[in-house]
């Protein structure tokens, strides 16, 4: 699924919703619960995204709704008195002036008013409507200049040779996340924007010596780690902690440059501890992150204060993540010596999963040709197209001009840049690879096997109970879910192209099984002919979604849901009707989960209550954080936006607590040795009922799932649908 798809998977009519029912009602009348969503609407609203999020905060509480019906209304004339700001919330309107006329037209997301507010001056144009239906978010004068006076009152900016180099933000908030108290006096201040070595130097100035990545109260050392690579690549970021810890001060006495020293080389000893604790042996695919942490090996087994120090740091970590994981072994210590072991331990247990990808992985790419031959190269993960046609070269027809085509099942072809890396585990549902020179180009069809299955397996599945497919579901989804790195979540969101050591081939195979599994669900009961059988097939993916929530794996019942909701399934009257009535409640109960609005109110109010583990629904969570970047710009001024990369983090976040208790309901299949795998292999190459008694077996439940055959094509499913009920 790619990073267009996840909009799409998402309705955007709760938008509205928001609007009528939390704008609708008067400032001093909304909820909590209210402000929340408001703020979280706000996030996706163009007009105040260089604002800060306390500031944000602030408008939720004072925003109105207004609206107005007609085309042509005058909203305000040129030379009224400035009484508001206004945000368009939908519609769009023309913006006149005396002398000029018609000086441009403004739509969603635009401001307008702010000008007359901020200068006490009339207004400078006149505000037409330009469509029927226009909804407007307001804030009147007093609320406005009340906010700006505040916001310059909490905001602090440090300045080098007359420029500014760090913007800091008083906290109002409490004990709210990123919040420190430092040298700056008992107030505690947020960073908003910096330059990258500014943010890091206020980070090492007010990191406590306890700080870890899932502090809750103050989680600036995890955002910063976690983002760090957007604005400060990992060789700047490694020279910088050098050029600190090798820095020495100009003043004092020399017990207190001393001091000092010391003080600040532990700082960054932890800092870097908690790095590689992260990240793991992801820094190893970085020579320059290997060459730093060699460094500073070298510099704390050279220092007599130092050496302790780091192997307590250490011996800490290892203690944290056998608390962590719930065992009772003992942990064998780790001694310091010439050569710290940075890699011994690990924040994120994934490491050790056959199930990830990792940068220097190589996979099969299948490389099909125009008479559907394939060619099967054993390359990197991340090999570009160039790479990935250079080993074709030894190919009986090569040609010196073949390039690589991506063709989906509907026939549309895309011709890959050379320079393209990632393209074979980014790739979507029934698509291809196939090199091919450019006369070939124009005749080029998808391959049978993307067109999908014409007979589904209900048969099969007859004897499978919802239950044990529940199970091997989430015990594969979750095998996947732990694979992703939470980095790699910002590289998806930001764009893979521009960290190109990295992968996201974790992210891209997780969200792929989303969709996977959404037209497997579609796909089989438009291939069932038999409306009892299909109103029993039905029934049993119903009690799946149930058993999916149950066991909170909640991307696979969005995934199952979104299935049974395919305009294709939901046209199928005479198969609803055929439905037991507990079941249809069941369904209508669960499918109220699936509700837009409010910002998908009920889903989120649903998670807020469930505790770990847990298997988010993926899609939503992405779109919240490409919403953030693509509203928010990372340099705002020359300044890195510090606020963007906080929020961006604290989506990750979510994936960590998800994550954060290591146990899962376990499936008779859980340890999957060689001789079930076989038994699977075979049983997936036939569903003839003779083996009905084996297909009860959890290797025979597994094949079922791995992988899912489907038709994504929307006309063909709909053309399925009206063959079985015209």
């Amino acid at each position: 699924m790619r990073r267009s798809e996840i909009s799409n998977v998402m309705s955007t009519d709760g938008r509205m919703c928001v609007s009528f029912w939390s704008f609708s009602s008067r400032p001093n009348q909304r909820a909590d619960e209210e402000l929340a969503l408001i703020f979280e609407e706000l996030l996706h609203v163009k007009a105040v995204a260089h604002l800060s999020s306390s500031v944000r905060r602030e408008l939720a509480a004072v925003l109105l709704f207004e609206s107005h019906a007609k085309a042509g209304t005058v909203l305000f004339s040129q030379g009224d008195k400035g009484t508001s700001w206004y945000i368009i919330w939908k519609g769009s309107v023309n913006v006149v002036t005396h002398d000029k006329g018609l000086v441009c037209t403004l739509h969603e997301g635009d401001d307008f008013g702010q000008l007359a507010l901020v200068n006490d001056a009339p207004r400078a144009a006149t505000i037409i409507l330009r469509e029927d239906s226009c909804h407007f978010l307001r804030v009147d004068k007093r609320d406005f200049n009340r906010i700006l006076k505040d916001v310059e009152a909490n905001t602090l900016r440090l300045k080098e040779h007359g420029k500014v180099v760090l913007v800091l933000e008083k906290n109002s908030q409490g004990s709210n996340s990123n919040h420190l108290a430092g040298t700056l006096g008992s107030s505690r201040y947020s960073v908003m924007a910096g330059t990258p070595e500014k943010i890091l130097d206020y980070l090492l100035e007010t990191m406590r010596s306890d700080s870890t990545l899932s502090d809750a109260v103050d989680t600036f050392l995890g955002d910063f780690l976690l983002t760090y690579s957007v604005f400060m690549p990992t060789p700047q970021l490694c020279r910088t902690l050098l050029q600190h810890f090798h820095s020495e001060p100009s003043e004092g006495s020399e017990q207190d440059k001393a001091a000092y020293i010391l003080r600040k080389r532990q700082k960054i000893l932890w800092l870097v501890n908690q790095w590689v604790s992260l990240y793991g042996r992801l820094l190893q695919a970085e020579a320059c992150a290997v060459a730093f942490l060699q460094t500073m090996s070298e510099c704390a087994t050279q220092d007599a204060r130092l050496g302790p120090l780091l192997r307590e740091q250490m011996q800490d970590r290892r203690r944290n993540r056998v608390i962590e994981n719930g065992s009772n072994c003992a942990s064998p210590k780790l001694q310091v010596r010439n050569v710290v072991n940075w890699f011994a331990i690990q924040e994120e247990s994934f490491l050790n999963s056959s199930y990830t990808i990792r940068i220097k992985d190589k996979v099969s790419y299948d490389i099909y040709r125009p008479d559907y031959s394939c060619l099967t190269r054993l390359l990197q993960v991340n090999a570009s197209v160039q790479e990935i046609v250079a080993s074709l070269v030894d190919c009986q027809d090569w040609i010196k001009d073949w390039i690589l085509v991506k063709v989906n099942s509907a026939g549309d072809k895309v011709v890959l840049p050379m320079e393209a890396f990632g393209v074979f585990t980014s790739l979507g549902l029934n698509e291809r690879l196939f090199a091919v020179s450019v006369q070939e180009l124009h005749n080029l069809v998808p391959h049978p096997e993307q067109l999908g299955p014409s007979i589904g397996s209900w048969e099969s599945l007859d004897f499978i109970s919802s239950k044990d497919l529940a199970n091997q579901l989430t015990e594969h989804d979750w095998n996947l879910f732990k694979s992703i790195h939470q980095v790699e979540l910002i590289y998806y969101v930001v764009g893979p192209q521009k960290f190109p050591s990295a992968t996201t081939a974790n992210v891209e195979r997780f969200l792929r099984r989303f969709n996977e599994l959404q037209f497997w669900i579609t796909t089989e009961l438009c291939l069932c002919a038999d409306v009892i059988k299909r109103a029993q097939l039905l029934r049993k993916f119903i009690k799946l979604a149930a058993h999916l929530k149950d066991q909170r794996n909640l991307n696979s019942f969005f995934a199952v849901m979104f299935g049974l909701s395919h305009s294709a399934i939901s046209r199928l009257s005479r198969t609803w009707e055929k439905l037991p009535h507990k079941t249809r409640k069941l369904y209508g109960t669960m499918e109220r989960m699936l509700d837009p609005s409010w910002n998908h109110r009920v889903y989120r109010l649903a998670v807020a209550k469930l505790s770990p583990p847990m298997i988010p629904f993926m899609p939503l969570l992405l779109k919240d954080m490409t919403f953030i970047h693509e509203g928010n710009r990372t340099l705002v001024e020359n300044l890195v936006n510090f606020e963007k990369l906080r929020m961006m983090a604290k989506a990750v976040h979510l994936v960590h607590h998800c994550r954060s208790h290591p146990n899962l309901p376990l499936s008779p299949l859980r340890s999957r040795p060689q001789y079930l795998l076989e038994e699977a292999r075979a049983i997936r190459a036939s569903t003839c009922s003779e083996q009905s008694l084996s297909t009860r077996s959890p290797a025979a439940t597994w094949a079922h799932i791995q992988p899912l055959r489907v038709i994504d094509r929307q006309k063909e499913l709909l053309r399925l649908s009206r063959d079985l009920e015209s």
